[in-house]
């Protein structure tokens, strides 16, 4: 395993750049972080229509989110690849098809576990909010969202830890992510299969685990910071 390493870590690492497209764990962690940096205001924006006061407001995106949770990210990916660019004229490459996939899934999912998260606050939250003079929007920034992202915070950091093994789709389409060029050294190296999928799999492995470890250290520097003076005082 370590000479299989030694002899194709630089095109795991970025596939064929600089002479071809960027690829490999690079364009794999590239296009995750995208997606999640994209996916996370519109997940909160889309979390926070869902419970809404207003129907107008609360049942389009209620529609949008049970529409796109029911369909498989796999067929979304083909649907943008290749029915999109017929019906419209207008093709997107590889890396930008899934990038667009990965924020309105990802999008769409964090919404669920933001609404989850201040539904399961008490209603005298927001009703003390307001009594002291707060606007709905100054509720929700300063006293709800606080308190509800603080609740679902493993929820948002499994869903982030989905996202990167979900870039691994990106084969299907020919993206150079990590798992296409592992498949591509595994035609190289033919009689080597199970060493190449341990390197492919450990370095998900390190991947997830390092964003897991990260979020609980931000997760334990949470716990030990109030939530907000706002928060403090509406509290039943």
């Amino acid at each position: 395993m370590i000479e299989l390493i030694h002899d194709y870590w630089l095109y795991f690492l970025v596939g064929q750049y600089p002479n071809g497209p960027l690829g490999g764990l690079t364009l794999t962690i590239l296009l995750s972080s995208a997606a999640l940096v994209l996916a996370m205001p519109l997940g909160l924006l889309l979390g926070v229509a869902r419970v809404s006061p207003w129907r107008a407001v609360r049942w389009p995106t209620a529609v949008l989110v049970q529409i796109v949770r029911a369909v498989p990210l796999l067929l979304v990916v083909f649907w943008a690849y290749f029915f999109l660019p017929a019906v419209t004229g207008v093709k997107t490459g590889q890396a930008t098809t899934m990038l667009m996939t990965l924020v309105l899934f990802d999008a769409v999912y964090l919404a669920e576990i933001v609404a989850a998260g201040i539904r399961s606050l008490p209603k005298g939250q927001l009703e003390g909010a307001r009594s002291l003079g707060l606007s709905y929007g100054q509720a929700l920034r300063l006293v709800i969202l606080p308190q509800a992202l603080r609740h679902v915070l493993p929820s948002l950091v499994s869903q982030l830890v989905a996202t990167i093994k979900a870039t691994s789709l990106g084969y299907i389409i020919g993206l150079s992510e990590v798992s296409f060029i592992a498949t591509q050294v595994n035609t190289l190296v033919f009689t080597r299969a199970v060493e190449v999928y341990i390197v492919l799999a450990l370095t998900y492995f390190m991947l997830c685990f390092g964003l897991s470890r990260l979020a609980f250290l931000l997760e334990r520097r949470m716990n030990r910071r109030p939530v907000s003076a706002f928060a403090t005082k509406v509290t039943p």
